[in-house]
């Protein structure tokens, strides 16, 4: 699979923008903050509904505009089609595809594939647990896009039983203070927490498949990139029998689901349903005093290993970042074989490693169907992923020619109005807008941030 064109409009720092894409390797060059990010940021929204940047869609807007448009057209071996966005920040986004109106965001998924490698991978290993089930979460979508829906009916229920709690909690701190015994009545939270459990244990069941198919993946990755630097240990530790963890921080190691990946036997949905039940019961009473919502998978934990250590707190910067690169990896290679490969894009990642590192990686790298490169120097991009070459400066996207006697072409006009060559800018979507309740990027409700 790959993207043959991509088109812009009133995305971040572009008026338009008309990108001829390829198979191989394509490379953006230039100096920071010209908008060579903004190319491949839109790729990636256009395979997970969301930026790697930031958490809404508003600084994906262009500054002055209403709306932002992001299309490709895209080849899966002999199938074509057109997917486009519509970004309607504070309103619902809209989308179509090969150019019917009749669908929902959250129905382009799967169109465009892509595992993106990017500075703010390290919080994957440094990071606070939401990074490592935001990770999780976007790998089963890409997976299995349903899964989206799974998500979005998670958050949902779970927004409504913080709702009912948090009022709990008000209601019981203010009757403590004022000597009353009125209270909220908490009678419909056994309906929430039948819906919770339920929801919850279907995501559960996912990421632990999840985690056991990834740990050979990623401990072989990291043997590329480090040889003899691991064993890599992935293991999802889940609130679902844990004693009470403190606000933020991950299940006690206790936890009965800790399940450690590489061939780990996954208990059933109902187990995991029947856990989730009975974890929630006896959470009650704290999650009453407390207005919060403590046990679920929005709490739980992946923790990374290296050799018998966490990674995080005792990796080195260096480990760090080949135990990064190697979660994307094996993120690739699970994709692989799963269905049509997914496009590679590497987001200004060779300037963060040393020359080692990045040789190996670009030769991992490099045999990839569609590949997208961003850097700031030409030189930091290694040599085996010469290519399709684009400069990115002054609010343009000019080709620079092909290494291996190809071509492309670009057409770009930023927001100070400077442009390269001709091209029309790309139609605004028209399609129906979902219902007001909806999630305006899914259409199915709020996104599940982690």
């Amino acid at each position: 699979m790959h993207v043959t064109h991509l088109s812009l409009a009133d995305f971040r720092s572009y008026r338009r923008a008309e990108i001829e894409l390829g198979p191989g390797v394509t490379v953006f060059v230039g100096p920071n903050g010209q908008g060579k990010t903004n190319l491949v940021e839109a790729v990636g929204y256009l395979a997970t509904l969301g930026s790697h940047r930031v958490a809404s869609d508003g600084p994906l807007v262009r500054s002055g505009a209403e709306r932002a448009v992001v299309r490709a057209a895209v080849v899966e071996g002999e199938r074509q089609q057109l997917v486009e966005l519509e970004l309607n920040p504070g309103r619902a986004n809209r989308a179509r595809i090969n150019r019917s109106t009749q669908v929902r965001p959250r129905d382009a998924l799967g169109i465009v594939r892509t595992v993106l490698f990017a500075p703010e991978d390290l919080s994957l290993v440094k990071g606070d647990p939401g990074e490592r089930r935001r990770f999780l979460d976007e790998l089963l979508t890409a997976l299995a896009p349903r899964l989206a829906g799974v998500r979005a009916d998670y958050d949902r229920v779970l927004k409504q039983r913080n709702t009912l709690l948090k009022s709990a909690a008000m209601a019981r701190r203010h009757g403590s203070r004022s000597g009353g015994g009125r209270g909220v009545d908490l009678s419909t939270l056994d309906v929430w927490d039948q819906h919770l459990a339920r929801t919850g244990a279907e995501l559960l069941a996912r990421r632990l498949e999840l985690v056991a198919a990834l740990q050979p993946l990623a401990d072989e990755a990291y043997e590329q990139l480090a040889p003899g630097g691991g064993p890599v240990g992935l293991e999802y530790r889940s609130t679902a029998d844990a004693a009470e963890p403190a606000e933020g921080d991950a299940p006690e190691a206790g936890a009965v689901d800790s399940v450690p990946g590489g061939g780990a036997e996954v208990p059933s949905a109902q187990v995991l349903l029947d856990r989730l039940t009975a974890a929630l019961g006896a959470a009650r009473p704290r999650e009453v005093e407390r207005g919060v919502t403590l046990v679920g998978p929005h709490r739980d934990e992946l923790l990374l290993r290296l050799g018998a250590l966490p990674a995080k707190g005792y990796a080195s910067h260096g480990e760090s970042w080949s135990l990064a690169l190697a979660l994307r990896l094996a993120s690739y290679a699970l994709l692989r074989q799963d269905g049509p490969e997914p496009v590679l894009v590497l987001d200004d990642v060779f300037a963060e490693l040393d020359a080692r590192r990045r040789e190996r990686l670009a030769g991992l790298v490099a045999p990839g169907e569609q590949v997208l490169v961003t850097a700031a120097v030409a030189e930091d991009v290694p040599a085996v992923l010469a290519g399709r070459r684009f400069e990115v400066a002054d609010g343009r996207v000019a080709a620079a020619g092909d290494d291996r006697g190809g071509g492309g072409r670009a057409a770009a006009e930023s927001a100070s109005g400077r442009a390269d060559a001709g091209g029309a800018a790309p139609h605004p979507a028209s399609p129906q807008r979902k219902e007001p309740d909806e999630d305006p990027r899914t259409g199915d409700g709020p996104v599940h941030g982690g």
